[in-house]
């Protein structure tokens, strides 16, 4: 196949998944290695962005997905009839860094560094599909994790957790946490 239609066919693909599609599974469909599909990817984001169009290739940790561009929501959520969602409160945004930071972890540990019940706030953040349920501990009472999603790397704008802000100090209360996040006030 052309190296063009290669670019072309992946950009398909995306399109057609509409989730993230991984590394591996694209390594798979196309029959080429890992290596290989970062560098399609690079060439369809490329291609993609000089024609300039409505939407790009997103990079999410070893997943690559098409969303639309940021500067075209108003007009989705019109067309799609999305309401207007609420933001996420300083209690969701504290809990979402303390997971974010230290993934993943129990209920009781994001209550013990924030000080309260996160019951309500967990709920919030499952609902939001921002956290996932990601096993459970090997404790008595077998406590389940939480860890951060793909969709809370989309809609912070990172690749992979990596792009985190440093924490200056190990220390740092919850609140502070939360003031290290870039906060989408339309989560």
């Amino acid at each position: 196949m052309e190296n063009l239609e290669m670019v072309k066919s992946l950009e398909a693909v995306l399109f057609a998944g509409g989730e993230p599609i991984s590394k591996s599974k694209l390594s798979q469909i196309f029959e080429i290695t890992e290596k290989q599909v970062e560098r399609l990817a690079d060439k369809a984001i490329e291609h993609i962005s000089a024609a300039d169009l409505g939407f790009t290739i997103v990079k999410l940790d070893d997943s690559y997905q098409i969303i639309s561009k940021k500067e075209y929501a108003e007009y989705i959520k019109k067309a799609l009839e999305i309401k207007r969602r609420t933001p996420l409160s300083a209690a969701a945004l504290e809990v979402l860094a303390v997971v974010a930071y230290n993934q993943p972890v129990t209920k009781s540990f994001i209550e013990q560094v924030r000080g309260v019940d996160c019951s309500g706030v967990i709920s919030t953040l499952l609902e939001k599909n921002l956290i996932e349920e990601s096993g459970r501990l090997e404790l008595p009472g077998r406590p389940l994790l939480y860890s951060t999603t793909k969709n809370f790397l989309r809609c912070f704008s990172l690749s992979s957790l990596d792009e985190l802000p440093e924490l200056p100090d190990k220390n740092i209360k919850s609140a502070e946490f939360a003031e290290q996040l870039e906060v989408i006030s339309d989560i």
